[in-house]
């Protein structure tokens, strides 16, 4: 039977039982494999490595524009042994030449392009199973989630992010930004060099810092604690003009792919940098909804995606969801502070988010519940007991910080107390920048 050629990346010269992967896939390969065809419209991530147990990755993005009228797209990269790499090939006459190839490689050595297809009785790989039966089940390919995770990925945010204006956006495992380079665990100076070669230029997220510089007293505590102004002045330095605000969320996007696929620790830090932006952040609420309303409905879906890295990137019944949980009760209680259409539409999708943590994992995101269960004493004894949350975490209670006139503490000339439970501006700062660090090391 005759077959129209669609869409296809050519993968060669890889190693043989290679890893290698494309989007939400990752496989082994055999000798015969060289590429995936069928791909659809849209962004797609290739990567590998020589072996399923190394930790250094290689991947590149690039973006088929699913025209209909002439040939069908091809993209051809090949495994660069010395450099262990993927290559783009730019030679136009070798591109045409694997073109006119395609009709003998097509079925034997092309596999179909899907996602969360269940596989046949039998089948280990995606690589191991044959062109007919593949076929059969191409009909069950489901809408997968691939789209919504790239949603608002864009060329101008991959050439920003690793500095690259081509059609071959490239990076490796252990590229990072200046900042993690000294964070990352177990980097040899091999892999060390690969990350120097592959600097990541991410949005210049400080949470130490998030006021303007001429601002003193309240303003800076203001600023510390609602986050808005330094979100804004984001946007404004070092976002395009053509996407604004929603550019931070495409990176919250490309920073959680780049941890599926390539265990990338520097877009692990810079992922948990932007959820400790926006979610610290109320009037912006008011500013940009639908940024947030968009933002939530991402995270949800990155949440459920959480098990697809090895091990879990954060375990969401257990300790290991300790920030993320006090990051969404703070947002919660920040959008309490305002009201109108704006904060209803992000409170319905909150409320959704708030729902899949609930059923899903067991997470309670009020501010006001008991924990019930047995504390065993020191004699032996177990004890059933109700358990408050800590509100000294949740800066609740009588731990809540209230700010108040300096000039109204300061009427005893001399006095060096201030009420319990209130903060003079400066050491408002202070405990500010501290509760950034003790958040940081609970994570």
């Amino acid at each position: 039977m005759a077959t129209t050629p669609t869409a296809t990346v050519l993968l060669l010269d890889l190693p043989q039982a290679a890893l290698a992967g494309i989007d939400l896939l990752s496989f082994t390969t055999t000798p015969k494999f060289q590429g995936v065809r069928g791909l659809p419209p849209g962004w797609h991530f290739v990567f590998t490595s020589t072996n399923s147990s190394l930790s250094i990755r290689h991947g590149v993005w690039f973006r088929v524009q699913g025209t209909r009228e002439g040939p069908p797209e091809i993209f051809v990269k090949k495994w660069d042994a010395a450099r262990e790499e993927l290559d783009d090939e730019t030679d136009q006459a070798e591109v045409l030449r694997w073109r006119g190839n395609l009709g003998s490689i097509w079925r034997e050595r092309l596999t179909p392009y899907r996602q969360t297809v269940p596989q046949p009785a039998g089948v280990d790989d995606l690589s191991k199973q044959s062109p007919t039966v593949a076929e059969e089940h191409e009909d069950l390919d489901e809408g997968f989630d691939w789209a919504k995770l790239t949603s608002h990925i864009t060329d101008l945010l991959l050439s920003r992010i690793t500095g690259q204006a081509r059609d071959h956006w490239s990076l490796t495992t252990g590229s990072s930004a200046k900042r993690d380079l000294d964070n990352i665990p177990g980097l040899s100076s091999v892999e060390d060099e690969i990350a120097s070669e592959k600097e990541l230029g991410f949005l210049p997220i400080d949470l130490k810092r998030t006021w303007r510089a001429e601002a003193t007293g309240r303003e800076r505590t203001e600023a510390a604690r609602d986050r808005s102004w330094a979100l804004g002045d984001i946007v404004e330095r070092c976002c395009s003009k053509q996407y604004g605000v929603m550019e931070v969320l495409g990176e919250l996007q490309f920073c959680f792919l780049m941890i599926l696929t390539l265990n990338n620790y520097s877009c692990l830090e810079q992922w948990k940098r932007i959820l400790q932006l926006v979610f610290t952040c109320t009037d912006a609420v008011k500013r940009w909804p639908e940024f947030f309303v968009a933002f939530l409905a991402t995270l949800r879906l990155q949440l459920q995606h959480c098990q697809d890295v090895e091990g879990g990137l954060i375990d969401l019944s257990g300790e290991g969801a300790t920030l993320l949980k006090s990051l969404l009760r703070r947002f919660k209680r920040g959008l309490d502070e305002i009201s109108g259409k704006e904060k209803s539409e992000v409170m319905d999708e909150l409320e959704d988010l708030e729902d899949y943590l609930r059923t899903q994992h067991g997470w309670q995101l009020n501010d006001s519940f008991v924990k019930h269960g047995m504390l065993e004493l020191e004699d032996g004894e177990r004890v059933e007991m109700d358990f408050g949350e800590d509100d000294e975490d949740e800066e609740t209670g009588e731990y809540a910080p209230v700010i108040v006139n300096m000039s109204q503490v300061g009427d005893v000339e001399g006095s060096h107390k201030v009420a319990k439970g209130r903060l003079s501006d400066s050491a408002s700062d202070e405990e500010d920048e501290q509760e950034l660090d003790d958040m940081d090391a609970r994570y």
